[in-house]
């Protein structure tokens, strides 16, 4: 009875024997596969050092009230962008205004007072130092009202630059007072990154030369200008502050950034990207030794452009195999090709 049952169990197990052996890879162990092979070599890189650096604009501006008055309006939020010359908000100030009206009235008087001089210095009936008098007092007239009605002005607060709106400290209905900041108006067309370099970094550093800035993760890194440089380095931190200009629409405002700086060169071993495989947590590589693959466990560094810097795992004259087919085993005959 236990014979009859374990005869369908056999079959199953070596049908699916089978289907295991029909479908492993097309290429044995012992095929000979052709590859790409290269020789590594030492190359001199730059020793590059990274600095923290953070996006600013090269415009900025905290605009404050002028003048005393209570915020009339203020229609602009966060965000909202500005052109040069732009109203931003307007103030009431009635005391402004009614110095004005009375400054006016005494440029008035004046006048009158200026041209009944004249009239009778030209008939005689006054002396010439009359209408001197008279004009001086219509030149003092004319410069107060000038005054009151320029400090009338600065009841329309304008925006003295292009940009955006970053920071708002009142609303309608709030007092105004001369210095109380109003908002904050920043440039969007005029980006730098600024940060401190070690001094001996810096050293070799000047106006308009470029760096290389590193903006995040997911994006390409970009190339900046130095338009200001500290002509003294930190005591304390022992660096030296730089400001690089951005390709406009690049970063924006507060963003965390790196400064990529050379200083001094090294020897590294550099492959191609396509030649480095991953394996979960393990790099490695074949080289190719007396006709047969090898597995190496390595480990990289920095990438320069297509080529990856091996760090450990790989030494200077050895042949690796390039873009390894994925049939490629430890030990496995190769053939390499130009």
């Amino acid at each position: 009875m236990i014979s009859r049952l374990l005869l369908p169990c056999l079959a199953l197990l070596t049908l699916a024997a089978c289907s295991r052996h029909d479908s492993s890879t097309a290429t044995p162990a012992g095929a000979t596969i052709p590859v790409r092979i290269a020789t590594v070599s030492l190359e001199h890189l730059p020793i590059l050092v990274e600095a923290p650096a953070t996006v600013r604009p090269a415009e900025r501006a905290s605009i404050a009230a002028k003048l005393t008055g209570t915020v009339a309006t203020f229609p602009l939020g966060l965000g909202s962008a500005v052109n040069v010359g732009d109203v931003l908000l307007t103030l009431n100030a009635p005391e402004t205004e009614a110095r004005v009206r009375q400054t006016q009235a005494q440029l008035a008087e004046a006048a009158r007072n200026a041209d009944r001089a004249r009239t009778l210095v030209e008939k005689g009936v006054n002396a010439p130092d009359t209408q001197r008098d008279a004009e001086d007092r219509l030149r003092y007239a004319q410069a107060a009202a000038a005054e009151t009605e320029a400090l009338l002005a600065y009841a329309s607060v304008r925006a003295p630059f292009a940009g955006v709106i970053t920071e708002k400290h009142v609303l309608p209905g709030d007092l105004a007072t001369p210095g109380l900041p109003l908002l904050t108006l920043e440039s969007t067309q005029h980006l730098r990154a600024e940060g401190t370099i070690p001094e001996k970094a810096a050293a070799s550093l000047h106006l308009g030369d470029t760096l290389t800035v590193l903006l995040d993760d997911t994006s390409a890194p970009v190339t900046g200008r130095i338009d200001e440089i500290s002509a003294a380095a930190d005591a304390i931190s022992r660096s030296v502050l730089v400001k690089i200009a951005l390709p406009a629409g690049s970063a924006r405002s507060g963003q965390f950034v790196r400064l990529q700086v050379a200083s001094g060169n090294s020897d590294a071993l550099l492959v191609p990207v396509s030649a480095v495989t991953r394996f979960g947590q393990m790099e490695r590589l074949f080289i190719c030794e007396q006709g047969h693959a090898v597995l190496r466990l390595v480990k990289t560094g920095r990438v320069t452009g297509e080529r990856i810097e091996i760090l450990s795992g790989l030494n200077p004259g050895e042949q690796i195999i390039l873009a390894p087919p994925a049939v490629l085993r430890d030990g496995q005959p190769v053939t390499p090709q130009s």
